[in-house]
């Protein structure tokens, strides 16, 4: 090892302390015991200090030994990390663990992450759908791809899109049921719901020129849009989803869109969300960026 600096200065004491002995310390760096000693010897010189209490049968650290072991640990501890993170930025590596909802992660994020891992071999992409909101800034996940409005919060949020609602309904549940004209016709209905707390109240319209949410009841409530746009396509009921969701639906009639002269358009924004700043991994910056390329206006 290069012994020549102060870094490596530091490193041969930290190692005699930890060894308590020239000789271990010399066996564990590939060294002679005399070049050790000579090293010990150049820093108390230095700083005009003893470092070490040296006898036939023990090694012992002085008080100010003791300080310059704990400031040379610190030092080579920085060192490390910097040096860790300089590599980190040229080449991304580590466990990425991204969290998204499960239709939109399904349909939008999986099909990204073959090419991300291609450009990134370096990353493993730990990767959890669910609609269950998973907590960034506690640790559970290093980004979070997810709709809503934004909370106050210490996150770093970068937008990817935004997406409509609507409301659809298999042609055989119409043609069982019937069509509805007015958003009051849907308290004859049954409506197919979220089982988690929104932001609204029941299923926003706008009537009027005035905006008023409709409280819906229906046999089923689910916590994920996808398994609600599949209820409504088996013909169960009449579901309230992310347009992205059913978009393929839309253009085959397997769904149809009811009701959108009364369509608030209300417009649900989407975020990566990651704890930000200078000590933000790499394999974070890199995964947000790229898919802040792929994602935008692909959001319907």
């Amino acid at each position: 090892m290069d012994v020549t600096g102060r870094s490596g200065e530091m490193t041969v004491f930290a190692t005699v302390a930890e060894q308590g002995s020239l000789s271990a310390a010399a066996r564990a760096l590939g060294l002679t015991p005399s070049a050790v000693s000579r090293i010990v010897a150049r820093i108390e010189a230095r700083l005009g200090v003893r470092l070490l209490v040296r006898t036939t049968r023990a090694l012992a650290l002085t008080a100010e030994g003791q300080a310059y072991l704990r400031a040379a640990r610190r030092i080579l501890a920085d060192m490390a990390e910097v040096e860790e993170a300089i590599a980190d930025q040229a080449s991304p590596r580590g466990r990425l663990r991204v969290t998204a909802s499960l239709a939109h992660g399904r349909l939008y994020v999986v099909p990204l992450l073959g090419d991300f891992t291609a450009r990134y071999p370096g990353i493993l992409v730990d990767l959890n759908l669910s609609d269950r909101i998973v907590d960034v800034l506690g640790g559970q996940a290093d980004v979070a791809v997810r709709f809503g409005q934004l909370a106050d919060s210490p996150l770093t949020a970068r937008k990817l899109g935004e997406t409509g609602r609507v409301v659809v309904a298999s042609p055989g549940y119409l043609a069982r049921h019937g069509t509805p004209q007015v958003p009051d016709d849907l308290l004859g209905h049954n409506c197919l719901s979220f089982n988690f707390r929104r932001a609204e109240p029941g299923w926003p319209f706008r009537e009027d020129g005035r905006d008023r949410a409709l409280a819906v009841t229906g046999s089923i409530e689910a916590n994920n849009g996808e398994s609600l746009a599949q209820l409504a396509r088996a013909g169960v009921g009449i579901a309230r989803v992310g347009r992205f969701a059913v978009e393929n639906d839309l253009a085959t009639g397997a769904l149809v869109p009811l009701l959108e002269a009364f369509n608030p358009q209300d417009r649900e924004p989407l975020h990566a969300l990651f704890v930000g700043g200078s000590t933000t991994p790499a394999r974070v910056r890199v995964f947000v960026d790229f898919i802040v390329e792929r994602l935008a206006a692909r959001v319907a």
